[in-house]
Formats: structure tokens, C-alpha cells, sequence
């Protein structure tokens, strides 16, 4: 399959500025817990930056609506590892969250099809991660539980977690440009939880 077919077929890839490598994303809208959590005032979806700036552009909105669409296609599979293979690192869901167990299925083919990248999932789908062990997760993947409020602990049911602080923060991004440079702490699963500063 040649990338132009696979970019059809998925709805192609997104580059965040921040991030060392491409992304791929959904509409904020359309999260199932985050969407419930961006009308609670003191959650970290409360003023989601994916429901601002230039998400809001309509080819942005038109873009994230096709890769949502696209979720169902036969060969998404097969699309995305062709999209992604080649990549030293890959970050799911800048924008958007898991929509189903099949949707996570799905992504846990295209990692074992490219073990030479490392990926990185943020989620608040706690759901779908009670349903697993985190030891049939392919090795090149970390699914990072993130905390619903700003300034709460990070949960103790699951491996790898994000936290929200106002007071302390391990991700050095604010730093440096809001970009990662050479962290990868995110992607590290020997790192149990990052804390990003509320922005």
C-alpha cells in the first residue's frame, strides 16, 4: 500500500508542534469521558485546548472528522502501520480519546506492526483498560492513565499514569519552547507518572 492510498484510507496523520514526532487525532467533541469532564470546572478538560486555537479551524474539524470516520475501514490497520513505520516515536491522540475496545484492539495491531517505534496513548477511558492486563500491551507501547482534576493523584490501579498540578510539574515542556526537545518521558514506561503544569 503506498502512503497516498493509507492517507486516503486513515485520513492521514497530524503534526503537533510540541511533539518530536506525528500524531493522530480525533475531535475532542467526540471523547467519551472528557467530553462529560470539559463541562466540570477543576477537571483538566475544563478549557480543553483541544476545543480551541486552531483545532477550531475547519479544515482542522473537517480532518479530525474523517480520521473519527475512518476508525471502521477494513484496512485502517494495515494503513496506519504504513503511515507510522519508519517512526521513531508516536504519540496517539493529541486531540480525541479511545472510542471502544475494538478502536484499542486496532491500535495494538498497527504497534506490533511497527516495534521499531515507541508509542505513547494518554487516555481518562477507564473502561477499557479495566478490561485488560497491562501485560498483553505490546512492549513499544505505554497507555498513560490520565487523572481527571487538576491537583489530584494519580490513580493506583494502573501502571503508568499523567497528573495535572498547579504546584509542581515533571514535564519540562513550559520550559523549553512548549516543545519536548530530547525528553521522552512520556513514552518511558520506567517513568510512572508525569505532571504536566495546569496551562
Amino acid at each position: 500500500m503506498l502512503k497516498k492510498e493509507a492517507k486516503k484510507i486513515t485520513g492521514g496523520l497530524s503534526a503537533p508542534s510540541k511533539m518530536p514526532g506525528p500524531s493522530y487525532n480525533l475531535p475532542a467533541t467526540q471523547c467519551i469521558t472528557g467530553a462529560k469532564l470539559a463541562q466540570v470546572p477543576g477537571s483538566v478538560c475544563h478549557g480543553c485546548y483541544a476545543l480551541k486555537g486552531r483545532y477550531r479551524f475547519n479544515n482542522v474539524k473537517a480532518a479530525m472528522a474523517r480520521r473519527l470516520e475512518a476508525l471502521g475501514h477494513p484496512d485502517w490497520i494495515a494503513a496506519m502501520t504504513v503511515l507510522i513505520k519508519g517512526e521513531p516515536v508516536f504519540r496517539w491522540h493529541d486531540s480525541g480519546d479511545l472510542q471502544s475496545p475494538e478502536h484499542l484492539k486496532a491500535i495494538f495491531e498497527v504497534c506490533k506492526n511497527t516495534p521499531e517505534t515507541r508509542h505513547w496513548m494518554p487516555t481518562r477511558e477507564a473502561r477499557f483498560l479495566r478490561l485488560m492486563d497491562p501485560e498483553v500491551i505490546p512492549k513499544n507501547l505505554i497507555i498513560r492513565f490520565s487523572s481527571h482534576m487538576v491537583d489530584q493523584q494519580p490513580v493506583g490501579w494502573w501502571p503508568w499514569t499523567s497528573t495535572v498540578s498547579t504546584e509542581m510539574k515533571t514535564c519540562p515542556a513550559k520550559d523549553q519552547g512548549n516543545e519536548c526537545k530530547s525528553c521522552r518521558a512520556c513514552w518511558d514506561r520506567s517513568v510512572s507518572n508525569v505532571t504536566y503544569p495546569k496551562h
